[in-house]
């Protein structure tokens, strides 16, 4: 529903929303212009297996009644990585990814917390555009209907994505996550891995920018931004006072 096209006459209700994405696509990718080349930019995205995409591959809402690609060719995206390519398009001003990671939704925590720190290691600077929903069941009319454990889970997420609590990312628990139809929940926790490879999180800035539910599913869109690690202390001989 972020894609105008795919929304119709509907599309003003997220307008909050997509603004809110547009900041946050045109400040990760503003970083990126101005390392010159030295960061790389991985999309994230949840999807029924755990896979890499090459940079190439393209996402379609053909499946979903609409005519329209982005992307150049390659390999189809799941519709997470869709989105994700479709914001890069419109919001990223011709960055483009190294590579899409798919991740599945209903992998173990200690899974999605692994490959987090593995993309964070693939360079010396990595940027990540995480793509997930929050549950689906904040309403009668939500996709799942309404489920009372619903509004007090994507409240806590808000909150985690607000103080970069990665440690409340990391502790959502699949099978209520899965009950809730939060399809965000394992990119999250990748989040989450990626940003505390082994030490606490070095998160020095961190804002919510949206936190909406307008269908029954909840919409959050927010920015990190990882301070550098600090410098090993001098202990050499010469050092010392």
């Amino acid at each position: 529903m972020l894609v105008p096209e795919m929304a119709g006459e509907a599309a003003p209700e997220l307008d909050g929303v997509r603004a809110a994405c547009r900041l946050a696509v045109q400040e990760l990718t503003k970083g990126l212009s101005a390392d010159g080349g030295g960061a790389k930019l991985v999309v994230v995205g949840g999807d029924t297996a755990t896979r890499t995409f090459p940079p190439d591959s393209a996402g379609s809402l053909r499946p979903f009644g609409l005519d329209l690609v982005f992307g150049g060719g390659g390999e189809p995206l799941p519709l997470s990585l869709t989105i994700g390519r479709w914001l890069l398009d419109e919001y990223g001003s011709g960055v483009q990814p190294a590579f899409f990671q798919s991740v599945a939704y209903d992998a173990a925590t200690r899974d999605c917390l692994d490959l987090g720190r593995d993309l964070s290691r693939t360079a010396e600077r990595v940027a990540l555009l995480v793509m997930g929903d929050g549950s689906a069941c904040l309403s009668t009319k939500a996709p799942g209907y309404l489920d009372p454990r619903a509004e007090a889970y994507d409240a806590a997420v808000a909150e985690a994505f607000k103080h970069a609590d990665t440690a409340a990312l990391a502790g959502l628990d699949p099978r209520t996550s899965l009950e809730l139809q939060a399809a965000g929940r394992a990119a999250w926790q990748v989040l989450a891995g990626a940003t505390t490879p082994t030490e606490p999180a070095r998160v020095a800035n961190a804002e919510l920018l949206a936190y909406e539910a307008p269908y029954g599913v909840g919409y959050l869109v927010a920015t990190w931004r990882l301070a550098a690690a600090p410098a090993p202390a001098d202990t050499s001989p010469q050092a010392r006072p």
